[in-house]
């Protein structure tokens, strides 16, 4: 590279679907003799594939966490989360009423909670990640933000959504603001602006799609009062239901490129450009493949069952209470559908990940370029924050990231 010189540095992407399948399918056999403990190891090794194939000017990315780390946060985490299974054990035993407003008063305290565990994930990952042998690291308060991200949650609540476009780019800016490469803080050039077009358009599509929807569906007998709901109508309402998904996808795509082509750090700047049939096209290539895979389960399924209940399809008919008998006195026909079911759940596990996944990171990747790239030159390295010791609440409510 040429310093001085100012050009646009693309980022790329050299991993391959086949690599992280296969990563994948071998960390989903380990999970089972190791009673899940092995995601924890998975995790690590996927971030190391999705980091050492990302390339910017020709050097990778570099994830320094380990297995370890994310084990010690998760069960830390489990003593938040132990008071609270005893806590919905005990509300199970009151009143129908004390339940429903114990319930709820749980189901805020998670929301709030996961604000929290989402920033010290970020966090985590941020401390962790190299590029050129300089860390990156994230300051600010994960308590802060997750008072941020509940209240302009409870104001967007009350604005039946209006309020969106405020809340995101001042969560966006939380987040990049309080981000470091080394001694050199992020910044961050966007706005509340930049979204309101596109998604106040994005809002009156969706609730005139959803009127004419719901509108022409009872018209046409798709919600019938009584009888089985006519073709036709079905038809109408999923259409409807099919052109709002895509009005999201078209706000998603403009979010993703206006806020991440807002971030800034020094004179380096940041352009990304994702379209919404990009993102349309994974979406599609994920319900494909989730199809032929369960396809293929329920064929092998049938095949399985089929030879140890083959008593319950005499005379090439189904008898449930014949299968029923079998399910309650033969062991293995009750382990072969509870490995049905989890294999079920590992193929939509494994689909998401190399279409969404995978494929949401290529797609912003594809599209990133950055400028000013030559004026990180000078840039101090860091040491580790290690006062994190994983990801903790972030893994227990599923809310992390790669």
């Amino acid at each position: 590279m040429v310093w001085g010189q100012e050009r646009p540095v693309p980022v790329k992407f050299t991993g391959t679907r086949g690599e992280l399948g296969f990563m994948l399918l071998r960390g989903y056999v380990l999970l089972i003799p190791t009673i899940g403990l092995y995601r924890f190891w998975l995790t690590t090794w996927k971030r190391r594939f999705y980091w050492s194939n990302t390339e910017i000017d020709g050097d990778p990315l570099e994830y320094t966490g380990n297995a370890i780390q994310l084990l010690l946060g998760f069960l830390m985490a489990l003593a938040v989360f132990v008071p609270l299974y005893g806590l919905f054990f005990y509300l199970s035993t009151q009143s129908s009423e004390a339940a429903v407003i114990g319930y709820a008063g749980v189901g805020v305290l998670l929301w709030f909670l996961m604000g929290y565990a989402i920033y010290r994930a970020r966090d985590f990952r941020l401390s962790r990640t190299l590029w050129r042998g300089i860390r990156c690291d994230q300051g600010g308060s994960a308590w802060n933000y997750a008072f941020r991200r509940f209240f302009w949650s409870l104001l967007v609540l009350v604005t039946a959504g209006l309020a969106y476009p405020f809340m995101a780019a001042n969560l966006w800016s939380y987040r990049y603001r309080h981000s470091w490469y080394g001694d050199r803080q992020f910044g961050f050039a966007g706005g509340w602006k930049q979204l309101a077009g596109p998604f106040y358009l994005s809002y009156i599509a969706i609730v005139l799609l959803g009127a004419v929807g719901l509108g022409l569906g009872w018209a046409t007998g798709a919600m019938p009062t009584a009888g089985v709901p006519r073709p036709g109508g079905v038809l109408v309402t999923l259409g409807a239901a099919v052109l709002i998904g895509l009005v999201v996808l078209y706000y998603q795509s403009r979010e993703l490129s206006r806020m991440f082509s807002a971030v800034r750090l020094g004179q380096a700047a940041l352009s990304v450009h994702v379209r919404a049939r990009g993102l349309l096209g994974r979406y599609v290539l994920f319900g494909l493949a989730l199809l032929g895979s369960y396809v293929v389960l329920a064929i092998g399924g049938v095949v399985v069952v089929g030879a140890l209940a083959s008593d319950a399809f005499a005379g090439g008919e189904f008898d449930p209470a014949v299968f029923m008998q079998h399910l309650q006195g033969s062991f293995a026909v009750l382990v072969a559908i509870i490995f049905g079911y989890l294999l079920l759940l590992a193929a939509f596990s494994l689909m998401a990940e190399l279409f969404l996944g995978l494929g949401y990171w290529k797609l912003v990747a594809q599209g990133a370029s950055i400028t000013g790239l030559e004026s990180l030159g000078d840039v101090k390295a860091r040491g580790e924050d290690t006062r994190l010791g994983g990801e903790g609440l972030a893994d227990a409510l599923n809310v992390g990231a790669y």
